[in-house]
């Protein structure tokens, strides 16, 4: 299936599964029709990198591009200060600017794989920081002329706020601030940048609809919001994590071949879905390839591995990373992709046991863990099944590099610097 530009960016969102709500879904579509529309998603600078839980929203950013609209992608250099409340059960820690923009130069690395920032046109994107406007607000003026639009009943009745309060949870006022500011941002946008859709997840609906009524209220203009559902697996994990932590999207923190293993490993029921939702394959062949069983599954979770890899990183990177899996899984070889340990022969001194190994090698999470590993034979070395807990391992066993393995899925290499 083929998309024309402007006028099906919303089929888009609604055949692939992008769409939970629209705040006006009509005079949306008529607008889309009618001419190019800038939208934006906010990104918030708390880590150095984004991870796989923010890639649907990148990809919607991708779709509205290529369906012939700008996007404009917002760093959040000004309201990382003062961190989302939106649905966590603590206040996030306060970040330096140095840390804020350094996580920002981290976080641009990643837009550049799946959006268009250099050609010329209606369509260009923006890179965007709301610290332009933020950081200089006069907070007597801004009280004035922005806070007297906002209700605090209305503000408290927003489930990402009422949640945190239902359970007792302290919400401080720094926190009770960020909707007035992501609001603010949507204010700003629209008057500098002609920006008339905001996009996000749908723990974003009460922050995007504020924007919309502040907007209308203080410039009289029409503008929008879509949000897109939030993702869990079909095993009803969070969409984004993996017994290792968070699957970053920067190579710098994540390297490509563990990325497209976190694809490759994916719940044969979610094959399909991720297919619309993170690649550019028609839909046919994504409900084709999603309804797949047996062993023919695991082919489509290859290509869907593949072209998500793709995107994020490249195509050398895509096949490097399925010739690596080619080798470790089917020939029980070692690859050259692997995540790797490096030890100094300092680090050894006269041997370190096999348990804090599979630690450093991010296998495992804890001795404990290890152990239980190694005491269900699911614990191999140099493809040979890991017995004793206690061994130990001197610079002689570290001659050649050596294979860790946790299950069939997990591997490492140890090796000796020097």
């Amino acid at each position: 299936m083929t998309y024309h530009p402007k006028s099906d960016f919303m089929r888009v969102m609604i055949e692939r599964g992008f769409l939970a709500d629209c705040t006006d879904y009509q005079a949306l579509d008529e607008a889309l029709v009618e001419g190019v529309v800038p939208a934006y998603i906010g990104f918030d600078a708390t880590a150095k990198s984004l991870h796989v839980g923010s890639l649907i929203q990148i990809m919607m950013l991708r779709w509205l591009q290529k369906t012939g609209h700008q996007p404009i992608t917002l760093m959040g250099g000004g309201t990382t200060k003062v961190g989302d409340p939106s649905f966590r059960a603590d206040e996030r820690p306060l970040l330096t600017p140095d840390q804020i923009d350094d996580n920002i130069a981290g976080i641009k690395k990643v837009f550049a794989s799946y959006i268009d920032y250099d050609s010329e046109g209606p369509t260009k994107a923006l890179m965007l920081n709301n610290a332009e406007w933020l950081d200089d607000l006069n907070y007597l003026d801004f009280l004035r002329d922005i806070g007297r639009h906002f209700s605090v009943n209305r503000m408290l009745s927003f489930e990402s706020v009422k949640s945190r309060l239902d359970r007792e949870q302290s919400l401080s006022f720094l926190e009770f601030n960020y909707m007035i500011l992501q609001a603010y941002d949507f204010l700003e946008l629209n008057r500098r940048y002609g920006c008339l859709l905001q996009m996000g997840g749908s723990d974003q609906w009460g922050n995007i609809v504020n924007g919309i009524d502040l907007t209308r209220r203080v410039l009289d203009n029409q503008i929008f919001g879509l949000t897109s559902p939030l993702l869990t697996t079909s095993d009803g994990k969070k969409m984004g994590k993996s017994l290792n932590g968070a699957i970053w999207l920067n190579a710098d923190m994540l390297s490509p071949y563990e990325f497209w293993q976190f694809w490759r490993n994916t719940t044969d029921a979610d094959v399909g879905r991720f297919l619309k939702l993170y690649t550019e394959l028609p839909i046919e062949e994504c409900d084709r390839l999603g309804a797949l069983e047996g062993q023919a599954i695991n082919d489509a979770k290859i290509i869907l591995a593949n072209e998500v890899t793709t995107l994020a990183h490249g195509a050398e990177a895509a096949a490097a990373a399925e010739a690596t899996a080619r080798e470790v899984f089917e020939k029980g070889g070692t690859g050259d992709d692997l995540p790797t340990v490096s030890l100094a022969s300092a680090d050894l001194g006269e041997g370190i046991s096999i348990i804090q190994l599979f630690v450093k090698a991010g296998l495992v999470k804890s001795g404990k863990e290890a152990k239980r590993l190694i005491a269900e034979n699911g614990a191999k070395v140099n493809d040979e099944a890991l017995t004793e807990a206690g061994r130990m391992i001197c610079a002689d066993d570290l001659a050649d590099p050596m294979k860790l393995s946790a299950g069939k899925k997990r591997h490492a290499l140890v090796v000796l610097e020097g």
